[in-house]
């Protein structure tokens, strides 16, 4: 079985290689819980899917894809550069995040991350 930091790495080179929703929500226990701080945290595997599809897609806000560049990972915490591709340009954003694994699938990821700083790059 993968260790929890290689399940963490495949998961995270998962978004940058653009791999479907479904695929990144196979990388979820059912009842996972998916929490954007300082966002409301999002709970079970179908509504992660859900969450992840609102973001990335054709139209409003137009982010065609995302990135995520691991600076480091210790024990499943990872320093990273998630980088949004738009149409017209890419915005970088800083983030610390967590997540616990067990028994080969993530069963929390938490996220870090400045929102103003976000909002104000995506303009």
């Amino acid at each position: 079985m993968e260790s929890p930091i290689e399940v963490v790495r495949r998961f995270c080179a998962g978004w940058s290689d653009n791999i479907r929703t479904v695929e990144l929500a196979a990388f979820f226990t059912g009842d996972a819980v998916y929490h954007n701080i300082p966002l409301t945290p999002i709970t079970g595997r179908e509504n992660i899917a859900e969450n992840i599809d609102s973001f990335i897609r054709p139209g409003p806000p137009g982010i065609e894809s995302i990135e995520f560049r691991v600076i480091n990972i210790a024990a499943v915490m990872t320093e990273r550069v998630d980088v949004f591709r738009l149409s017209d340009k890419s915005v970088e954003l800083q983030v610390m995040g967590t997540f616990e694994v067990t028994d080969g699938k993530i069963n929390a990821w938490r996220d870090y991350f400045d929102v103003n700083q976000f909002t104000s790059r995506m303009g």
